[in-house]
């Protein structure tokens, strides 16, 4: 274990300065904003463009990665996250902003697609598992890390903008140094939305509502912060600490979810979040180590329903279409995604800072009665003949989960020939 993650540092170093300046980036932006007195409804319709950006971005990038070659285009994608990040200061134009939001969304998700694609590459049937949680444990600390990082300068000023642009560029040295090989990649092709959600209805339902918490929680999370009276520091270790919440809570979830059936355990945790929602709607910042604690619960919490609809969907299908199923949940939370800010913008803004709780808690009252009825009506898969759970993170790229270790296809790819073990990254 110690080897394989010594041969994969300069790609780790590579992460975490990539992960932490993009979310130090994120907070920083909702922050200023904020103290620019720009209207919520505004505000979600700015950062919202960064999700449009992504989703733009995972079905692109890969016609510039095939190209141009992975440590051309990672340098490009790289360059244009640092240049963009400089530029927010020179106008605060809520047009401008917008563009660069988009540019910012598309220039990282080319990143992580060239990034998971290293990763993939170096996956073999006995390691893959270690792999999978390496990546997902390196990201989570990497961006509850970049949260604390708004501490070291007035968000007003331009330093922090410039020290975003210094981590990002960074972020171009450990790779361009290496020696790895540059991995063959194609891009994984989803199976229609409809045709999953005929199959999986709960799991794609399950994606969507997570990408409208989970976005409108990163994009908005700092505004409410703001608002509720908290200053930076104390906004930053409100953003921090909801993010490592999110990580603790995936294993003792996890291991409900192999022990029982999936789609109760999403009515429970979805209706627990909603409970946690409306708790934090209403008890506001009167109490700063209760709010943190709810909030950090509710991440954790919401946080996990992508995943579970990862676990319910992968239970319906073959092995060899859970790639192709993964890329269309994906899609799925990032709609999600972009649905959130522009939803809970408004309910901030005609609510106040609780609105953005109390639309969560009716999202999750939907999905809450939509998982009821499926239960209700639609046959369950036994226990026993369940998938195992495998955490998944919903802020990657369609290329990671082919390292997914329930991913049958990566043993045997028949269509080119390699032998059991070898990484094919077939499109699927």
């Amino acid at each position: 274990m110690t080897r394989m993650v010594a041969s994969l540092s300069a790609l780790l170093l590579s992460i975490v300065l990539l992960v932490s300046g993009n979310a130090f980036l994120m907070t920083l932006l909702g922050i200023r904003l904020s103290i620019e007195s720009v209207s919520p409804d505004i505000i979600g319709w700015v950062l919202v463009c960064y999700s449009a950006g992504f989703v733009l971005g995972t079905l692109y990038v890969h016609r510039i990665i095939g190209s141009v070659g992975h440590i051309r285009a990672f340098a490009a994608f790289a360059a244009v996250a640092a240049v963009v990040s400089l530029m927010y200061p020179m106008s605060v134009s809520m047009g401008f902003w917008a563009c660069l939001r988009v540019l910012s969304g598309f220039s990282i998700a080319g990143v992580l697609v060239v990034i998971e694609s290293w990763f993939s590459s170096r996956a073999s049937n006995s390691n893959r598992g270690a792999l999978f949680g390496v990546y997902q444990i390196v990201f989570y600390l990497s961006a509850a890390g970049g949260q604390l990082i708004v501490n070291l300068g007035d968000p007003s000023s331009y330093m922090p903008f410039s020290l975003v642009a210094i981590l990002l560029a960074l972020a171009l040295v450990p790779l361009a140094l290496t020696r790895m090989e540059a991995p063959v990649i194609e891009q994984v092709q989803g199976i229609s939305f409809f045709t999953l959600a005929r199959e999986s209805f709960t799991g794609v339902s399950g994606a969507v509502t997570c990408g409208v918490l989970i976005g409108g929680f990163y994009a908005l999370g700092p505004v409410y912060a703001t608002l509720t009276g908290l200053d930076v520091a104390k906004t930053s270790t409100f953003m921090a600490s909801a993010i490592v919440a999110a990580m603790l809570l995936a294993w003792p979830l996890g291991r409900l979810c192999d022990h029982f059936d999936r789609r109760r355990v999403m009515f429970w945790v979805t209706l627990s979040s909603a409970v946690v929602a409306v708790g934090v709607a209403f008890i506001g910042a009167e109490n700063l180590r209760l709010l943190m604690l709810l909030v950090g619960l509710f991440t954790g919490l919401s946080a996990m329903l992508y995943p579970i609809s990862v676990a319910i969907t992968n239970d319906r299908m073959e092995g060899t279409r859970i790639v192709a199923a993964s890329a269309t949940l994906l899609l799925s939370y990032g709609v999600g995604s972009v649905i959130g800010p522009i939803v809970m913008a408004q309910l901030i803004n005609l609510m106040g800072p609780k609105g953005l709780f109390v639309g969560n808690a009716c999202f999750l009252l939907v999905l809450a009665v939509i998982t009821s009825l499926r239960i209700t009506y639609t046959a369950d898969v036994a226990v026993e003949d369940q998938e195992h759970y495998v955490p998944a993170m919903p802020e990657t790229s369609a290329v990671l989960t082919e390292i997914d270790p329930r991913n049958a296809e990566f043993e045997v790819c028949a269509e080119t020939g390699k032998s059991r073990g070898e990484p094919c990254h077939p499109a699927v």
